[in-house]
């Protein structure tokens, strides 16, 4: 027992502050954090490109949406399918941010269950949308959206965080959390090393952007975000208590397992770029 007190007992407040009975929860709080952070650094890319203004707007909306749908889909369809299609009460609860209660009430509960694999599908889906409504290059939509994206994607995991969940296998390291509300052993802080890798990501994209902007090619920031967050996702998983029953004794975990084919899309965009800029030129070269 006294070995604990060289950890970091972890067991915050799940809500910032209440609203006329309406809680805001430092989880959701996070996440709008992330959200706006990334927003207002797209907006000053397509200043920065000089596009048209009118064209960024509805730019916001698709990626929420996105993000959300996809995030909750992912959750549900690749981590708890057993629960969630088992009966059309559990569907509308994928679908709805409310639980059935056994007596046939409802209650608001929010959307518990989020998977970044499903919100990365769901927001390159949009940004597809959005690219086809506005009539901007795909990849160009990708790569500025791209260079946001590890600043919300710190900001989600420090969400994770607060809420104590996506736990590390327990250590001895000095570092080490005891997440009280769970048990009281000393783990990793798995979702803090994902923070500070993304928080890093995300500087190593500025420097980049404002040194050789100009001359990567088309796909060069979407392939790098892609490859390096889940290849980080892939190695950190090892660290991680698996978040579902049915993951237990398998070879790699469905968070790895989801994570490969997304390393290898980055990939092929960070080396065939070239290719697509023969094609149709980036924005920084059209005349």
């Amino acid at each position: 027992m006294d070995k604990l007190l060289l950890y970091i007992n972890w067991n915050p407040e799940t809500e910032f502050l209440n609203l006329f009975g309406i809680s805001v929860r430092y989880y959701g709080l996070f996440w709008v954090i992330g959200i706006a952070l990334a927003y207002f650094i797209v907006r000053y890319l397509y200043k920065d490109k000089k596009i048209d203004e009118k064209i960024f707007d509805p730019l916001f909306i698709y990626c929420f949406f996105g993000i959300l749908i996809g995030s909750r889909l992912g959750h549900c369809i690749f981590y708890q399918p057993d629960y969630y299609f088992s009966s059309l009460n559990h569907f509308i609860e994928m679908l709805l941010p409310i639980h059935f209660l056994p007596d046939g009430n409802w209650k608001f509960v929010g959307y518990a269950g989020l998977a970044s694999h499903g919100g990365t599908v769901g927001l390159a889906i949009a940004l597809l949308l959005y690219a086809r409504k506005v009539k901007m290059n795909f990849m160009d939509v990708l790569d500025m959206v791209a260079i946001a994206t590890p600043i919300t994607a710190c900001f989600i995991r420090l969400a994770n965080l607060m809420n104590s969940e996506i736990i590390g296998h327990p250590t001895t390291m000095p570092w080490a959390f005891v997440f009280e509300s769970v048990d009281n052993v000393a783990r990793h802080p798995a979702q803090l090393y994902e923070a500070i890798a993304y928080f890093v990501l995300f500087l190593i994209m500025i420097f980049l952007y404002k040194n050789y902007g100009k001359k990567v090619h088309r796909g060069f920031f979407f392939g790098l975000c892609l490859t390096y967050i889940f290849t980080f996702r892939f190695f950190i998983e090892y660290l991680k208590e698996n978040q579902v029953d049915f993951e237990q004794g398998m070879l790699f975990n469905m968070g790895q397992l989801l994570s490969v084919p997304i390393v290898i899309i980055g990939l092929i965009s960070l080396f065939s770029g070239k290719k697509l800029d023969k094609m149709n030129p980036p924005l920084h070269q059209k005349k």
